[in-house]
């Protein structure tokens, strides 16, 4: 797939300070700088981010996490309860910066006057961007908060895992990278408004609001009847089949989301019987005998091969899909057609570049993750010079 010249990218020109650690914050800061803006990443003197220390596989002595939520940045290594390096930060946002993401706790952004209404005070068409934990309002607002605690808070947890087992967390970080998506949505909403406004705005994301907008379909199920849900293991509460089946060499994902699909993949397994027995003729029927349904689903595809059935149901135009690996996914075809898997140079790793094409070109694979302050050197010349000479 061809890709977009930088300059051409849609936020090319754009400055944003990234004060943020582990995941949301940065993630979403990766994603400005995929999108063309020039990304300020402040860390702690010493460690620097946190994900730098995540395990187990590393790149380059840092964390291999690091390196996926960090591209395409600027680091500049700042303690911010020194008041001479405070007030360096805040001359790159009062003089530089379109946006300001940060991560920080509540109490702590006021303590350091860092908070969107002592900023937008000075500068009241900066866009500060604060993700947040449970939330900027309510009694919890101020507590830390993590993925796995806020897939447990939100119900997530709860739809998850086998049947009569214990609740499982997703096994990625849904809420972590969907906040700082939210994020994103919510600066670029801000800075659109701000062309016909000629002012900022203070945009709030939480990990808990995103957990709940994951939960949007559980929640009106309650709403709708008192139905709290369930874990399904592969499956989900609302349709069957919608699930994994084990073929005779893996597991093979099958989904029939009405009852005409349902008839469809009755047909390719060579049963078109079942489509019309009537405990299984309709959706609602299936979801009262789903261990049959299933059993027998289940039985017919072991004894033919992930491929086999793929090949076979695709044909019907049933939706399936195998469980993947991610060995198998790092060398499938279909990714590399995409071509969402880059790097800037060679003798580095390929990582996930932006899930997005404009015009059909792809933004470029975002140069190496810095290493720690390695452009403290690059500040101290900006700082010298007037504020319009840095774009």
């Amino acid at each position: 797939m061809a890709e977009i010249a930088s300059n051409d990218l849609p936020l090319a020109g754009v400055t944003v300070v990234e004060l943020g650690d582990s995941a949301s914050a940065p993630f979403a800061g990766q994603v400005f700088a995929a999108l063309g803006a020039q990304v300020w990443k402040v860390e702690r003197p010493g460690t620097g981010d946190s994900s730098r220390g995540w395990g187990p596989s590393q790149w380059k002595g840092s964390g291999a996490a690091y390196h996926a939520l960090n591209r395409g940045k600027k680091s500049i290594c700042l303690d911010i309860k020194e008041p001479a390096q405070l007030a360096d930060l805040k001359r790159l946002i009062f003089e530089h910066a379109d946006v300001f993401l940060h991560n920080l706790r509540p109490g702590s952004v006021g303590q350091y006057g860092l908070d969107a209404e002592s900023l937008r005070a000075r500068k009241p068409e900066l866009v500060c961007c604060e993700v947040g934990a449970f939330g900027h309002v309510g009694p919890m607002n101020s507590l830390p908060g993590y993925d796995p605690l806020m897939q447990a808070f939100s119900g997530i947890m709860s739809l998850t895992g086998e049947e009569e087992q214990a609740p499982v967390r997703a096994g990625v970080s849904i809420v972590d990278f969907g906040t700082g998506m939210w994020a994103v949505i919510g600066t670029l909403a801000a800075l659109f408004r701000r062309q016909a406004k000629h002012q900022g705005a203070t945009v709030n994301s939480s990990l808990l609001e995103t957990a709940f907008a994951w939960m949007t379909v559980g929640i009106a199920n309650y709403a709708a009847d008192g139905h709290k849900g369930g874990r399904h293991g592969s499956g989900i509460g609302f349709i069957v089949p919608h699930r994994a089946y084990t073929a005779s060499d893996g597991y093979l994902v099958v989904s029939c989301a009405n009852d005409r699909l349902f008839a469809t993949l009755c047909e390719a397994m060579g049963q078109p019987a079942l489509a019309k027995d009537a405990r299984f003729a309709t959706n609602a029927a299936r979801l009262e005998n789903r261990a049959e349904i299933d059993r027998i689903i289940g039985e017919c595809l072991s004894r033919q091969t992930r491929a086999f059935w793929q090949e076979r149901l695709q044909a019907h135009g049933v939706a399936c899909a195998p469980i993947q690996d991610v060995s198998e996914l790092y060398a499938h075809e279909q990714t590399r057609a995409l071509g969402i898997l880059g790097k800037p140079a060679e003798g580095e790793i390929a990582l996930v570049g932006l899930p997005l094409s404009f015009d059909g070109q792809r933004p470029p694979p975002l140069s190496s993750a810095p290493e720690i302050g390695q452009d403290n050197g690059r500040l101290a010349e900006l700082l010298r010079r007037p504020a319009a000479n840095d774009r």
